[in-house]
Order: structure tokens, then C-alpha cells, then sequence
């Protein structure tokens, strides 16, 4: 565990750049965010959620675009809604 001292460091040189995100999440997510890290060689949970939010970003982006890009985070997003109590904390 780092030190006070180290911490406040720290958070003073990278407070425009990062941010630190605690979150509780269920094991179904941390399992599913492991699983993406390995599947695309990422380096652990926090980049596989960092990933996670850049590809929702991108197909947005491509659904503005695309009308079965559209469609297909559509459904994505329903069936989230729908499922929402078996992800959510």
C-alpha cells in the first residue's frame, strides 16, 4: 500500500490526465473484464475497461453512420437494460 505522501503525489501530477474509479461490481463483470483482457492482450481489468468504453464510443461513432451498427448497440443496449440485475452491483 503506498504512502500518504506518495498518493497526494501522485494524484497532484496526474489530476488533468487520470482519475482513479473504484467500483463495485459482481464477479459475473470482474470475470467478464478478465476474460476480455486475456482475449485481447490487454494488461488486466482496468485496461479491459478502458477498452470496453472505446469500442461503445467507436460504434457509436459508426452507428451515426451505419444503420445495422445502429440497430446492433441497440439491442445490445435493450438486452443490458433487460439483463441489468444480473450486472449491476
Amino acid at each position: 500500500m503506498a504512502t500518504t505522501e506518495a498518493q497526494r503525489k501522485w494524484r497532484e501530477k496526474n489530476r488533468f490526465v487520470k482519475s482513479q474509479l473504484n467500483v463495485m461490481a459482481r464477479k459475473i463483470t470482474h470475470d467478464g473484464l478478465k476474460e476480455i483482457s486475456e482475449v485481447f492482450g490487454l494488461h488486466g481489468k482496468a485496461e479491459a475497461v478502458a477498452f470496453c468504453a472505446y469500442i461503445v464510443r467507436a460504434m457509436r461513432q459508426k452507428g451515426e453512420r451505419d444503420a445495422a451498427t445502429f440497430l446492433y448497440l441497440d439491442a445490445l443496449k435493450a438486452g443490458f437494460k433487460r439483463d441489468r440485475d444480473t450486472y449491476s452491483p
